[in-house]
């Protein structure tokens, strides 16, 4: 497993390192943060009695931003919130709230008045924006640089492709004939397209078998991108986290497994994965964050393919499903790292706590009342860690995930399945 460097105090910080297994690989470059030359702070920060603590601003209002603003309480931060609407799942529990659009840049300039740093639950506020804050003085992490790698399918490929980072066989098509052409380079159909922006959980990616079937993702009018597809044998998810100095953490690999295009269960680690895979596995995700610049959290989705390679799907540059197993299995959660990332702060062991953790999303079914099955669930799993996003049950909606942990890898799994399927209601006993 990789874990960071060794730590020094906030002002005695000279050379921070990644090691593996213990082993010393290289130094980082370093710089001062904001935080270094602050004095008391700014007045948004401050406490009763003179006690002052920097005022993270995160845009958007999800259950990213509800479990990082979650993450940065005992730390005693404060949380300034950008959210669309008063509902949404993080501006239920952040005191200060600012309902408004994110895509508007008054909007924008006027939520960062008075915020230390500026993070994000979400990839989708315009580079431009992010750039006018950034010449405002305001320290926007990650930065418009690296974010644009996210909020763009193409402009990704194409850096990592010039990074020899290793992905499927891609390119930017411009209608059904450049499709056809693409298959007959790649080895036929099917192949997979994507929009270049936007599109989640399965939304924006389409597997198309023929020519005719190419068409339906060129009716929005926005680029698209022809990718290879891979014969791979499960899917694997490398989190990485990044500080401005250059320090940096690795979570171990982990396995995702999806159903109908949407996260379903995570296990960590990967299971059977060799470790040399593993660790090529990190080291490529360490090397993707430091070569974008990424500052904060950075999720890696990766194929394994059947001939025991790696090769990267998506990247996400912000806390990711594939590591809220952290809450509860390692030492320091994927949110908490962000946290002290994006605030320059040293960053926490990302190590496991125990040999197994599964998390499993938990869905909107037939059965809004959830809390009535709490009663079953803690009863027959005392372990079981249960986190809501507050959302109203809605069939297929992401709600909450559920995490078990323990030795033995087949009780987690079932402990974790039947909790996150009790709840949804599709188990009953």
């Amino acid at each position: 497993m990789l874990t960071s460097g060794p730590f020094r105090r906030l002002g005695d910080r000279t050379s921070p390192s990644v090691t593996v297994g213990g082993a010393r690989t290289g130094d980082a470059s370093t710089r001062r943060g904001r935080g270094h030359a602050r004095g008391p702070g700014p007045p948004g920060g401050g406490y009763p009695g003179g006690v002052t603590f920097p005022v993270v601003g995160m845009v958007g209002g999800g259950q990213l931003a509800r479990m990082t603003h979650e993450a940065g309480i005992p730390l005693g931060l404060r949380f300034k919130l950008l959210s669309d609407t008063p509902q949404d799942s993080a501006a239920q529990v952040v005191n200060d709230v600012v309902v408004g659009d994110y895509r508007d840049l008054d909007t924008l300039r006027d939520f960062a008045r008075g915020c230390d740093v500026i993070t994000f639950d979400h990839e989708h506020v315009p580079i431009e924006h992010l750039r006018a804050l950034e010449a405002d003085g305001i320290p926007v992490r990650p930065g418009p640089e690296a974010l644009e790698h996210a909020q763009d399918k193409g402009v990704m490929r194409a850096r990592l492709t010039e990074l020899g980072v290793p992905c499927p066989r891609h390119r930017i098509v411009t209608g059904p004939a450049d499709v056809a052409a693409f298959a007959a380079e790649v080895g036929g159909f099917p192949v997979i397209l994507k929009t270049v922006r936007g599109g989640y959980d399965g939304k924006g990616v389409w597997f198309v078998r023929s020519d005719e079937e190419a068409e339906e993702p060129f009716r929005a009018g926005v680029a698209v991108l022809a990718e290879e597809k891979v014969d791979f044998v499960r899917e694997l998810a490398a989190n990485v986290v990044r500080s401005p100095h250059g320090q940096a953490v690795a979570y171990p690999v982990v396995e995702s497994r999806q159903v109908d295009g949407v996260c379903d269960t995570v296990i960590a680690p990967a299971p059977g994965l060799p470790d040399e895979l593993a660790g090529e596995a990190q080291l490529l995700a360490l090397r993707i964050a430091a070569e974008l610049g990424v500052v904060g959290h950075l999720a890696v989705e990766l194929f394994e393919t059947r001939d025991g390679r790696i090769l990267v799907n998506e990247l996400a540059m912000r806390p990711h499903n594939s590591g809220h197993w952290t809450q509860d299995g390692a030492i320091t959660s994927q949110f908490a790292n962000h946290v002290r990332a994006v605030l320059d702060l040293p960053l926490g062991d990302p190590r496991p706590r125990a040999p197994w953790t599964v998390m499993c999303n938990v869905l909107g079914g037939d059965y809004p009342d959830m809390y009535a099955a709490y009663l079953h669930c803690m009863a027959r799993d005392p372990q079981l860690k249960i986190h809501m996003y507050g959302k109203d049950v809605k069939p297929g909606r992401k709600v909450g995930h559920v995490n078990t942990y323990g030795d033995d890898l087949d009780d987690v799994l079932e402990r974790a399945r039947h909790a996150a399927g009790y709840l949804r209601g599709t188990i009953t006993e």
